[in-house]
């Protein structure tokens, strides 16, 4: 008689590839032979499918995008029912756990580990703010932290500007002591990889006196910075393979495990989009590969949002998958929801529809009522975890 663990493996895999991903624990449950397939081909593998979370219209979703062949289907994208009841703002993947920001929350985060189907509410020292920013990461003990840290030039009213960390075992905060001489938008999200988590960052500018200052920005340094979740502390600046200014896109990714990738596209000329690999990182050292190099002009013929950009890459089959808006507006109310694939030198590109998107402005206070889109966030690929959180 034919048992589960007698089927090959591209029977399984296939099996695999239909699976949702928050019923990967009972899968894997099967037998060992089934736990190894799972994970071998969560990532692309022979399966050749992106597995992952991504935060859409607010809600968090999971993500299965196949590109097993040239005509690309769209991506399977479904929200999450058990977290149906909240809306984010932000959301972060490290070691198979999400961190989710609540939107219009000022004392919540939630982790949630989607293999084991826990949750875990974190309230704050004090109180949490629009502008934080926050990483996920783990010691070398895979004791996991929070890093959260208000770090923006100009003072907000109300906002105490500094860095906290929260320890999982503790269930506490506590105080860092950090005085930086650089600068973290706070709109660039942070990547984690190896427990570790890297941001993009600048050369923080100090402004001196009072009334409007005219500085020359563009030599401004950028490099990359690594907050070190065992020594709690940032790492020293590492070198960009480029050099990037004002208003430029410059996002960060996670390819499997162990490297990063870093997305820029220059605001002259726009048209040129160039996607680096880490062959070696370290917090404290780093060296890059260029994975690709597009003329985005014919393509999209618009730069990718600087605020809100985020991709990953499939480095077996040369291509980058970036989510935004479409390029032009078909009405001046309506936006959709956009994956762009896209090859090596231009020789492969593709946009999927995978949405409309919503306006999520109604008006501010300088009377502007014009529409603001919610633009689609992925995270890096996603690995199971047997982490408790609860």
């Amino acid at each position: 008689m034919t048992t589960m663990s007698d089927l090959d493996e591209n029977m399984v895999a296939e099996i695999l590839c239909r699976t949702p991903m928050t019923c990967l624990k009972t899968v894997r449950s099967v037998c060992k032979k089934w736990n190894t397939l799972s994970k071998k081909w969560v990532y692309f593998g022979k399966a050749k499918q992106f597995l992952g979370f991504m935060m859409m219209d607010s809600r968090v979703c999971s993500l299965r995008f196949d590109l097993r062949n040239d005509s690309v289907e769209p991506p399977s994208i479904k929200q999450i029912s058990i977290l149906d009841q909240i809306e984010v703002s932000k959301i972060f993947h490290c070691d198979g756990l999400l961190l989710c920001v609540i939107k219009d929350d000022t004392n919540k985060l939630l982790v949630w580990n989607p293999y084991l189907g826990q949750t875990r509410w974190i309230q704050p020292r004090q109180s949490f703010h629009r502008l934080d920013s926050y990483a996920l990461g783990h010691d070398n003990n895979r004791n996991h932290k929070i890093l959260r840290f208000v770090d923006d030039i100009f003072p907000v009213k109300n906002v105490v500007f500094g860095y906290e960390i929260y320890d999982f075992s503790l269930d506490a905060w506590t105080v860092l002591d950090v005085t930086p001489d650089w600068h973290i938008e706070c709109f660039q999200r942070g990547v984690s990889l190896k427990g570790n988590t890297y941001f993009f960052a600048k050369q923080r500018l100090i402004f001196e006196g009072e009334g409007p200052v005219d500085i020359d920005v563009t030599e401004t340094e950028d490099f990359l910075l690594c907050f070190d979740f065992t020594a709690e502390r940032f790492g020293p600046r590492l070198p960009l393979p480029f050099h990037s200014y004002f208003d430029e896109t410059v996002t960060l990714s996670c390819v499997k495990e162990d490297q990063l990738s870093i997305l820029y596209q220059p605001l002259v000329p726009y048209e040129i989009m160039e996607i680096w690999v880490s062959t070696n990182i370290e917090p404290n050292a780093v060296s890059w590969s260029k994975f690709l190099k597009v003329d985005m002009r014919p393509l999209t013929g618009f730069q990718f949002d600087v605020m809100a950009g985020s991709f990953f890459i499939d480095q077996e089959n040369k291509v980058a998958v970036v989510f935004d808006l479409d390029p032009y507006p078909q009405s001046e109310t309506r936006r959709y929801q956009t994956a762009y694939i896209v090859g090596q030198d231009g020789g492969y590109f593709k946009s999927v529809d995978i949405g409309e998107a919503p306006n999520i402005r109604t008006g501010d206070s300088y009377g502007y009522i014009g529409p603001m889109y919610c633009v689609p966030l992925v995270c890096s690929s996603y690995v199971p975890s047997l982490v408790q959180i609860d």
